[in-house]
């Protein structure tokens, strides 16, 4: 099966740290040699990329001059102009240097907060420039290892301040930006603050400026938990608050793998794609945002395998879209998803106008109804559908 050929309109982008990941890990060092922006952006154009994210210490070293930032801005600039790729989102690392080692929102050390925040205002200031509209917020540092060392609800209100303060920023500079909460349960922090996407939600609420934050969930992330990643995009959508993704894949409750999007829960994978695409069986509110790959290439490949794994990541979306597409245009699909009453639950259980009153005195809600006659029968054929679903992905109809 040939799969078909990416395009700028599928919005497929990478961040420069994905593509530029040297192989390090907790226990052994690089076994790739950096890559340089100019020619991330050169061969994401090649692949079929529409663009290129990146934290301000992966395009410029922490702690570089103004003279050798603006340099690697400049490069960068270049690269972009002579390719046509954009910035879609950037984002700022206050989790590598040692300074963030205890966060940077909520470190107990008032001054590295003040520091954060005059970081992450520097790193605005460029996204608005480069023409970003998303800025993802992932706080992997904040958090803790031990309940004694860190007063959560004090933490959660110095995160709030944060937040607030660079809403605020963003709106009086005028900037069409965005942002987007990055979750995560745990690793590198022991736990980590806003864990899941339910808990990065209700954190949203509590905000000044709440229509200017939503979510930026990843696979892994939400898997890591044990978490149905395509039911809590089906939450954010609900919200109204999927603002960016980020798509690898994981397999199982373990570290983050950073694998390969599909290289994991591939049935899942094929929920997420429909449901991203189509907006579910009942279309609905699909999502028109950055398909974004966050993963790493496997630490055992030279740079042609780095390549070969960021082309594995478009080729199997779109695989996937095909798939997805056949499986909703296939009449005994649609047949089955009527049984199985599945669009009966967008309709209203109350009646247009109906109270409670009404409810009460209507006797087939409950004198007459026999639940009794769900014992043995009227089976919802969930089975059946799921083996559609998997004959759909396995190319079999």
């Amino acid at each position: 099966m040939t799969a078909p050929t990416p395009t700028r309109d599928d919005k497929f982008s990478f961040g420069l740290w994905t593509i530029g990941y040297n192989g390090t890990d907790p226990f052994g060092g690089p076994t790739r040699k950096p890559l340089d922006v100019v020619h991330a952006v050169e061969k994401l154009a090649e692949i079929g990329a529409y663009g290129l994210t990146f934290h301000d210490d992966d395009l410029f070293a922490f702690g570089s001059t103004d003279a050798e930032r603006q340099t690697q801005i400049d490069r960068l600039k270049g690269a972009l102009a002579d390719t046509g790729l954009i910035v879609p989102m950037a984002t700022t690392n206050l989790f590598s240097p040692p300074v963030f080692k205890d966060g940077g929102f909520t470190s107990n050390d008032r001054q590295v907060r003040r520091y954060a925040l005059r970081k992450v205002l520097r790193q605005l200031d460029l996204a608005a420039e480069l023409g970003a509209k998303t800025f993802v917020m992932w706080g992997g540092r904040e958090g803790a290892e031990y309940d004694s060392a860190k007063d959560i609800r004090a933490a959660l209100s110095r995160y709030k301040e944060a937040v607030d303060l660079l809403g605020q920023y963003v709106l009086d500079k005028g900037y069409d930006i965005r942002f987007a909460i990055e979750p995560k349960p745990n690793e590198p922090r022991g736990d980590i603050l806003l864990p899941t996407v339910g808990h990065a939600l209700a954190f949203i609420n509590e905000l000044e400026h709440p229509e200017l934050v939503g979510l930026n969930p990843e696979v892994g992330h939400e898997q890591m938990a044990g978490l149905n990643f395509a039911a809590g995009i089906a939450q954010a959508l609900f919200h109204g608050k999927l603002f960016h993704i980020d798509l690898n894949g994981q397999r199982g409750i373990k570290y983050d793998q950073d694998l390969v999007f599909g290289h994991g829960d591939l049935h899942n994978a094929f929920a997420l794609v429909d449901l991203l695409e189509n907006g579910g069986p009942n279309g609905g509110p699909a999502y028109d945002g950055p398909r974004h790959f966050d993963y790493k290439p496997s630490r055992t490949e030279d740079e042609t395998g780095v390549w070969d794994s960021a082309k594995a990541n478009i080729r199997t979306y779109l695989l996937l879209k095909e798939r997805a597409a056949a499986f909703r245009a296939d009449p005994e699909v649609q047949e089955a998803l009527e049984a199985a009453k599945v669009l009966e639950l967008s309709v209203p259980t109350l009646n247009e106008g109906e109270t409670v009153d009404d409810l009460v005195a209507d006797r087939s809600a409950w004198e007459d109804f026999e639940p009794e006659s769900y014992l043995g029968a009227k089976g919802f054929g969930f089975v059946r559908l799921q083996q559609l679903a998997t004959e759909h992905l396995l190319g079999a109809r």
